[in-house]
């Protein structure tokens, strides 16, 4: 028997369907991958997932020669943390792996490749301890999913859900958007959600939500080595019962220049603890920000109705949509449009140009929002039922896929459901 271990043991192998808009696959550790390929077409489709974000940390080697040739590499080699072996017949499959298992080491999982769609080849195969089989012909998100999914409980709760926010142009109130996206992400969907303001000299996170916090991101980015679920925890400032802060320091004491991987550790804690985390992203063009954009799980570009910004967003999609081909577009919206006396590119001309709709336009409304800045407050705190309250929302709902929680106002099942609660 091979000491592999085992995933999905109780269901028939079927084609795994492509990654939808709201499927969330988490990212693979810094494992070793080497996969042995039969066909040149499964050879490319696993080249094209190892450029996948989810597999940027992971290792991945390609060989031609399927189970032959992975038994003749390992007889004189340490085997991986996963080996992908493609096969075209039933019979060598199941021989190969039986001898496979004289030369793997323990704790090495395979995942299968193949054209046979059967249940009892399928219960052979979990028999010897294959991790997952996928049917032939696969795409890379498959080939992500089955990786990824190695190292993530399948039964588990989804969590670390990263929603990245920038603005095209400096200035077009990416940040205000991000905060109260985030809070209503919190508030009204109910899910536990922490802000990092990622702009550490001029960041507005700790303004807007009225938060002084005597530490915050800096103190992790500074020190990598010390990042853990506790320190990370001690770092956060509590805004609500569902949102917390990590707050930039915005001062200039010194310069914040960072390597393109200097925000890793800390994403990768959050991502164990946080079902949410919305990136605030500044308006400026490193290798850690473009890092940030590129491995997030979704997109938000704010922008406003003028040339300058319909230029920066067509290039920020075109250049997330090429490195991210295995993820679903870049979403966009569109803040303070109509304001008195500016010429303003249309929101069909916009959408045309980009070749998507915004998600919502945001009208121009200096009062309110002025005056949540002021206030260090969110639209939602001073106007509960403004039209833009419920905008944020819609957007906190396409970016998380969830939809509000329904409550039976007025229902003549109110009493019963709140006698049910109290018990």
């Amino acid at each position: 028997m091979i000491s592999y271990s085992r995933q999905n043991q109780d269901e028939p192998a079927t084609a795994a369907p492509d990654a939808g808009p709201e499927e969330h696959i988490a990212p693979a550790p810094r494992v070793s991958v080497q996969a042995f390929c039969e066909t040149v077409e499964t050879a490319a489709a696993v080249q094209a997932a190892g450029e996948d974000r989810r597999l940027a940390k992971a290792h991945l080697k390609i060989q031609m020669g399927g189970v032959v040739a992975a038994i003749e590499a390992y007889r004189s080699a340490p085997t991986p943390n996963v080996i992908v072996l493609e096969t075209d017949a039933r019979s060598d499959v199941l021989a190969g792996l039986d001898q496979l298992a004289t030369v793997c080491d323990p704790g090495t999982r395979v995942i299968v490749i193949g054209k046979v769609n059967d249940v009892t080849l399928y219960r052979e195969l979990v028999r010897r301890g294959v991790s997952d089989y996928a049917i032939a012909p696969v795409q890379p998100i498959d080939v992500v999913r089955s990786i990824c999914n190695l190292f993530s409980a399948p039964e588990a709760k989804a969590v670390g859900r990263i929603i990245a926010v920038v603005g095209a142009k400096g200035g077009v109130g990416a940040s205000t958007v991000a905060h109260n996206v985030a809070w209503a992400i919190a508030r009204d969907l109910a899910l536990d959600s922490v802000v990092a303001d990622l702009d550490l000299a001029f960041g507005t996170a700790g303004l807007d939500y009225n938060q002084d916090p005597p530490q915050g991101i800096a103190e992790a980015v500074f020190a990598p080595d010390r990042v853990d679920t506790a320190f990370v925890d001690r770092l956060l400032s509590k805004c609500t019962d569902h949102l917390s802060l990590l707050a930039a320091p915005a001062t200039l004491d010194r310069v914040y220049d960072f390597g393109a991987d200097a925000f890793d550790s800390v994403f990768d804690t959050l991502r164990t603890t946080m079902p949410c985390i919305v990136l605030d992203v500044p308006h400026q063009w490193t290798g850690w920000a473009k890092r940030s954009l590129i491995t997030a799980d979704d997109i938000l570009i704010v922008a406003t109705p003028d040339l300058a910004n319909l230029r920066n967003t067509k290039n920020l999609i075109d250049l997330l949509k090429g490195a991210r081909p295995n993820d679903r577009p870049p979403l966009y919206c569109l803040n303070q449009v109509g304001v008195p006396k500016r010429p303003e590119i249309s929101t069909n001309e916009f959408a045309k140009a980009i070749e998507s709709q915004p998600i919502v336009s945001i009208p121009f409304e200096p009062q309110i929002f002025g005056a949540a800045a002021n206030n260090g407050q969110m639209i939602a705190e001073i106007a509960a039922n403004h039209k833009t309250t419920e905008m944020f929302l819609q957007i906190a709902q396409r970016l998380t896929g969830r939809g509000e929680a329904k409550k039976p106002k007025g229902s003549f099942l109110g009493p019963i459901l709140e006698k049910l609660r109290a018990k």
